[in-house]
């Protein structure tokens, strides 16, 4: 089986039974103008992680291997918004709102899609999903079930919000899971670091931290 070089050890996978995550890269969180900039936050962080999880989503796509993508985001009525979470952000420029890119994170409004340059491919999932974790309230779970994963290679933003979250679940569910350091972001560069120090620890307490290039040699070592 392939192996990848990792913190804490190798994280060796079976190409049948890896699924690839792909967490909120969303134009609400990452483009000039959204809703992640709205708060204040620095969205250069996030952009900088396109470029590395595009080059590793076309080898992945190219092995042929299962590709699940996420979004967050509520119903046009709100209803499955808590009104903790409907209070953040600035007056006028909370959940729900109208936007630079439409309704704030709403589903179906351009900026609750996936940003361009990682755009899903007809026939991969998306799950959308209200909270911050991709298993609550969604089809996360039966979706992993029909590819028979064991093992999740998990990307996407933000390293300390949703792929925090979706780890931690994944491992209290069996899952064994690499995150790539280079394919995650969050707007906060100490976040980034502590929250990647914060998966490998104690021997791997929620799982794997490499990157992306140690992968994709993995997969066309595999072939």
């Amino acid at each position: 089986m392939p192996s990848v070089a990792a913190e804490p050890g190798p994280f060796v996978f079976d190409l049948d039974s890896t699924v690839l995550v792909v967490i909120d890269m969303q134009r609400d969180f990452l483009m000039a103008g959204g809703f992640g900039e709205s708060l204040g936050n620095d969205v250069s962080q996030l952009r900088r992680t396109i470029e590395p999880l595009a080059a590793l989503m076309a080898a992945w796509r190219a092995a042929g291997l299962p590709i699940v993508h996420t979004r967050e985001g509520h119903l046009p009525d709100l209803s499955d918004c808590p009104p903790a979470k409907l209070s953040r952000g600035a007056p006028s420029m909370r959940i729900g709102d109208p936007g630079a890119f439409g309704r704030i994170l709403i589903r179906g409004e351009y900026g609750h899609d996936i940003v361009d340059e990682l755009q899903p491919l007809d026939g991969e999932p998306v799950v959308d999903k209200p909270g911050k974790g991709a298993f609550y309230a969604t089809n996360f779970a039966e979706t992993l079930d029909k590819y028979g994963a064991k093992r999740l290679i998990v990307t996407g933003v933000t390293t300390e919000v949703c792929v925090h979250t979706t780890v931690r679940e994944a491992n209290d569910r069996g899952y064994e899971c690499l995150v790539l350091a280079d394919c995650v972001g969050s707007y906060f560069p100490e976040f980034q670091q502590a929250g990647l120090k914060m998966i490998a620890a104690q021997g791997g307490i929620f799982g794997w931290v490499a990157s992306s290039p140690e992968l994709i040699a993995a997969l066309q070592e595999s072939k």
